[in-house]
């Protein structure tokens, strides 16, 4: 008969567990809290290790040593991001000073005059002027106060955010050197991670491949549509601008095409603007042409090649898809693109899992085979 100064072994083995999985939530939080500040360029340099993952593999077998491959890689990336940002930020730097020149000159006397006389010679404005100066508003005289105030209010507008632009370009630089880091190990060592992570899941074999596999699937499947339709969209509305005779042409469609890969605004923050400027240059028409093709494309390819291009190699239904997608970007911002449909996966892939072990497809002997041996 045990005494009741020693407790039973397993009373004692259950305190240690609930100890040990405690003490282990207590420090995975406080580590989640250490990377807190730094999640999301170590979540962008690991879905970049994923998708150049099959080329390491290749340069690997070519160079023989990982860590050499590793680098080669990293430093291509690199150079990848880094001399098309510093491209597209030295194009854009020069074309905004252009852009504030010309509107610091429409923003003087003489500049704002020809405004004045432009817009009030148009016959839609000409006639609302007229309307409106029959009930008492006096548009005429308005109209270079209004102008006015509103350059004044751009002007400081962009006074206040200069330290805030400095800032988020401190920033980015600091965050892509993180996710660079990050690149580099995944890719050298992700095969070990990858298989020590397999090897701490209580799933059985079977169970966890599948549940591996339908992940990689689907950050397959969102990575290949989300590259292509921004490819495509970047191409149709660089042919639109190329048509409707768009200056920089080239520069904007490379900028579209990056834009295209925004969760909000897309390929309209470059199309939009130019289409503006064929309004105040080549006449309503042409403008208007040029909105219809760029809209008409954006829509094509968001709601038909790209659901094609996700859904075909992800498995997923294409509402889950969809919810997968919106509610990611709801829930974790930009990362949500790929963060929502993984949590979808996932959880199909163990529902599946369930079913298979718990229910009518398995049963409840589907896997005692092995337990009842053990």
């Amino acid at each position: 008969m045990l005494s009741l100064g020693h407790p039973v072994p397993t009373d004692r083995e259950r305190i240690v567990q609930l100890f040990f999985l405690g003490f282990l939530a207590v420090t995975a939080y406080e580590l989640y809290r250490l990377v807190l500040p730094f999640l999301a360029p170590i979540a962008w340099g690991l879905l970049l290790a994923f998708m150049v993952h099959p080329v390491q593999v290749e340069v690997a077998r070519l160079v023989r040593s990982r860590s050499l491959a590793a680098a080669l890689l990293g430093v291509a990336v690199g150079l990848l991001v880094v001399a098309p940002a510093l491209w597209l930020s030295g194009r854009l730097v020069s074309e905004a000073s252009a852009l504030y020149g010309r509107v610091a000159a429409l923003a003087g006397a003489a500049g704002m005059q020809a405004v004045h006389e432009r817009v009030l010679h148009e016959p839609h404005v000409a006639a609302l002027v007229r309307r409106l100066a029959e009930r008492g508003y006096d548009l005429d005289a308005a109209l270079p106060r209004v102008a006015m105030e509103v350059a004044q209010l751009a002007s400081d507008f962009a006074v206040k955010n200069l330290a805030g632009v400095a800032r988020n370009a401190v920033r980015f630089v600091v965050d892509l050197g993180i996710a660079l880091l990050v690149f580099f190990y995944a890719l050298r060592d992700g095969d070990t991670y990858a298989a020590t992570l397999r090897a701490l899941t209580p799933l059985h074999e079977e169970d966890t491949a599948a549940v591996f596999e339908s992940l990689r699937a689907t950050l397959s499947a969102v990575m290949r549509g989300l590259i292509l339709s921004a490819v495509l969209q970047g191409a149709t509305v660089g042919l639109g601008l190329l048509a409707t005779g768009v200056p920089y042409w080239a520069f904007l469609a490379t900028l579209a095409m990056v834009c295209g890969l925004l969760p909000v605004g897309g390929t309209a923050l470059v199309w939009l603007p130019a289409a503006g400027w064929l309004a105040w240059t080549a006449g309503w028409a042409v403008a208007l042409a040029l909105a219809a093709w760029c809209t008409l494309a954006v829509v094509v390819i968001d709601n038909v090649v790209k659901p094609l291009a996700m859904g075909r190699g992800s498995g997923l239904p294409t509402v889950a898809l969809f919810f997968g997608i919106a509610g990611g970007l709801v829930a974790y911002g930009p990362l949500g693109l790929f963060a929502g449909p993984a949590i979808v996966s996932v959880l199909i892939a163990l529902l599946r899992v369930f079913r298979r072990t718990y229910g009518r497809e398995g049963g409840a002997g589907s896997r005692p085979a092995a337990a009842d041996e053990a």
